[in-house]
């Protein structure tokens, strides 16, 4: 469901546990948000966004363009 999060976590060579820790949640949180077997809260989403530098929109697959 959020294969964009996945990517940009892989293309930095993050693992699940820092971006766990930078949210604040534990890493199978983080997990199941990566496999869409929860729905990423708002805020989260906003703190990826900023972390990533890209759109909302982007994560959430509404577009291609990261910006």
């Amino acid at each position: 469901m959020f294969p964009h999060i996945r990517s940009l976590r892989e293309d930095r060579d993050l693992t699940q546990q820092q971006l766990a820790d930078y949210l604040h949640i534990s890493q199978a949180t983080y997990s199941r948000y990566e496999n869409g077997e929860m729905n990423i809260p708002n805020l989260t989403l906003k703190r990826l966004a900023l972390f990533y530098n890209v759109s909302i929109d982007y994560l959430l697959e509404e577009e291609e363009d990261k910006t």
